[in-house]
């Protein structure tokens, strides 16, 4: 029996040395070394305009930071999330307990009568069956199966994290687009209730030059027009205020029915967003990490497969005291034990296997293609908000000069007109392109804002990879 247990180590670790070893190495992915729209960009010193966490607060807006605070205390998506992370952790706790041994404790009393025709029994008497039994049963992870299962849960518990992180940047930044929508139709309803009253007065200079007989009744009638026409579109913007309002109540956690916001026309333009290097997207954006996780979790589900052509080796033992009459039970004579291993070999199961292990072979290639492509999407996101970032600041710049124009225009038409020289159609067209413009202008300022919010999500925010959580927390 002592020659028997050196014998059946050597074996043992002979097959373990002939499991492979399946080691995970991140994909490889293509990274520019600058991004096109931002080959300029310089890293400034000492950094300060380095996103971080609060990234909304480049914005320097009081009201806006404290909205996006209630993110994290109210949203129900973002607790939703949270409670996926917690059971992805909770997961990963129950998977590592296989790397430790069972301990069960079940005692047992029973009372039976054995047969007196059985075979070797010369009596019929019942008997009493006191038992205190400990038994504890270990697998021992030659092959690392256990280990793998772990790793592979462990990968997906900050997968699982990342994602939390991709939820909460996506209701911030969604928060903040909102919330400059919300500025641009206050501007854009601050512009319709200036030009409300200046139509007003057009309206009355001109019933005034209608009544001294020197402008048409067609005149008096323009001007009306003019002028409710605009009166209904400042009304009609308050529907589009209100949903975005009550949106916004929504994301905070609030009930649209108690939640408003001042009227805040937006005037600032976006401030300056430090783009980087496309490498640091792989570092920045969580959802990114997530994929990457995705990755590593299928490379070690491909190695519980993989250790699926192995035995199992398993520790089982037993020990405690067994006695009919319960006042001997805890003697030394009614104590016993027993401890042995147990090794289960697969050797045919038709290839579900095989099956197995292809099909977590062909789960680690669609995560890996998952991932490259989540970078690519990472590189045209950001792609895309630097040149509309670029391209609105262009337009931003000419519709400044169209808006000057018109209002010159405007104000020569009104001056031809009352010196008798124009028709009031003529003012009626000015106004219509003035205030035309005015509006584009404000329309342009929004998107150039909501560019630069979805630029600082595509740039993943203030988050960093380096706050995945490790192990089992």
């Amino acid at each position: 029996m002592k020659a028997f247990r050196p014998a059946v180590v050597v074996v043992l670790v002979a097959i373990s040395a002939c499991a492979p070893k399946s080691k995970y190495v991140t994909p490889t992915v293509d990274v520019a070394p600058a991004f096109r729209e931002n080959a300029t960009w310089k890293v400034a010193a000492p950094g300060d305009e380095m996103l971080r966490g609060a990234w909304w607060e480049l914005f320097d807006d009081p009201e806006l930071n404290a909205l996006e605070q209630q993110i994290d205390l109210s949203n129900q998506t973002l607790k939703a999330a949270a409670a996926q992370f917690a059971q992805a952790r909770a997961l990963v706790r129950g998977t590592r307990a296989g790397l430790f041994p069972t301990v069960d404790f079940v005692p047992s009393a029973s009372r039976a009568a054995a047969s007196g025709n059985r075979p070797a029994s010369t009596f019929h008497q019942a008997g009493n069956d006191f038992i205190l039994p400990v038994d504890v049963a270990y697998e021992a992870d030659v092959w690392g199966r256990i280990h793998s299962a772990v790793s592979a849960s462990r990968a997906a518990a900050q997968a699982s994290a990342a994602d939390l992180e991709t939820a909460r940047l996506s209701l911030h930044a969604e928060l903040a687009s909102d919330y400059f929508a919300l500025r641009g139709i206050d501007r854009d309803r601050q512009l319709l209730d200036a030009a409300v009253e200046s139509f007003q007065k057009a309206l009355e200079l001109t019933q005034n030059r209608f009544q001294g007989g020197i402008a048409s009744q067609a005149d008096v009638a323009q001007a009306e027009t003019v002028l409710e026409t605009t009166r209904a579109q400042a009304l009609d913007v308050a529907v589009a205020r209100a949903a975005v309002e009550h949106a916004i109540a929504v994301l905070i956690g609030k009930p649209a029915s108690t939640f408003s916001i001042a009227v805040a026309p937006l005037l600032a333009a976006p401030p300056p967003v430090p783009a980087g290097l496309p490498s640091e997207l792989l570092e920045r954006r969580p959802d990114i990490a997530a994929a990457e996780r995705r990755v590593a979790a299928a490379n070690a589900q491909l190695g519980v497969a993989t250790a699926a052509f192995y035995p199992r080796l398993l520790l089982s033992g037993s020990a405690g005291f067994e006695s009919s009459p319960l006042g001997s039970l805890l003697s030394g004579t009614s104590s016993f034990w027993s401890i042995g291993p147990a090794l289960i070999v697969n050797v045919f199961d038709g290839g579900r296997r095989r099956a197995v292990s292809d099909q977590a072979r062909a789960a680690q290639d669609e995560a890996t293609a998952v991932y490259r492509q989540a970078v690519l999407i990472a590189f045209r996101e950001v792609e895309d908000q630097l040149a509309a970032l670029r391209i609105l600041e262009e337009e931003a710049g000419i519709q400044r000069r169209a808006v000057d124009a018109a209002e010159r225009s405007l104000m020569q038409a009104t001056n031809r007109y009352r010196g008798g020289l124009a028709s009031y159609l003529e003012v009626t067209v000015a106004q219509s392109v003035a205030l035309s413009n005015q509006r584009t202008a404000a329309e342009i300022l929004t998107r150039r804002m909501n560019a630069s919010v979805l630029l600082m999500k595509g740039l993943g925010g203030g988050w960093q990879i380096a706050t995945l959580p490790t192990g089992s927390n």
